[in-house]
């Protein structure tokens, strides 16, 4: 097996996860206060996007770090752009809009961290793709009893000026 299967290469399994739990909670305090004002839309999709976007800059600069051809310029951005955005359509159809109410964010949102994990997967990260789904699966386990009493009926009828 190549080095970086189930281990980080370039940046350290701490830093890994530093970054990574920065990606959970900074959108998870933006997500829970939606929440608490009753917005349209959950706090699950915060921390799924970010946690799948948190994880495909680290596959970026690992991929980076395993080139050491000098004439060979890798520029994965431009594999994950298309990749992101089609799986971005993919998310749009799982979501629809009815008054103020999204119904299926959450899973737009795992659609895309799926694909992030695939990404990863495919570089060879293993142990990122492990990263990148322990939380999102946590996230939509153990979402379950908040997500009951959410209950976007109540309105959100604050002025745009106040989003």
């Amino acid at each position: 097996m190549e080095p970086g299967t189930f281990s980080p290469e370039h940046i350290s399994w701490t830093e890994a996860a530093l970054r990574m739990g920065c990606a959970i909670v900074l959108p998870l305090v933006i997500g829970l206060e939606r929440f608490i004002r009753k917005k349209p839309i959950d706090f699950r999709p915060f921390v799924i996007i970010s946690v799948a976007a948190c994880g495909l800059s680290i596959a970026s600069l690992e991929l980076v770090h395993k080139t050491f051809d000098e004439q060979l310029v890798v520029d994965p951005t431009r594999t994950f752009e298309g990749v992101v955005t089609g799986i971005g359509f993919l998310g749009a159809g799982a979501m629809f809009r009815e008054k103020n109410f999204v119904q299926g964010a959450g899973s737009a949102a795992a659609i895309w961290g799926a694909g992030a994990i695939g990404i990863v997967c495919g570089i060879g990260s293993l142990w990122l793709a492990g990263l990148i789904a322990l939380p999102i699966f946590a996230v939509l386990v153990l979402s379950g009893p908040f997500i009951g009493r959410y209950d976007p009926s109540n309105g959100d009828h604050d002025r745009e000026a106040d989003d």
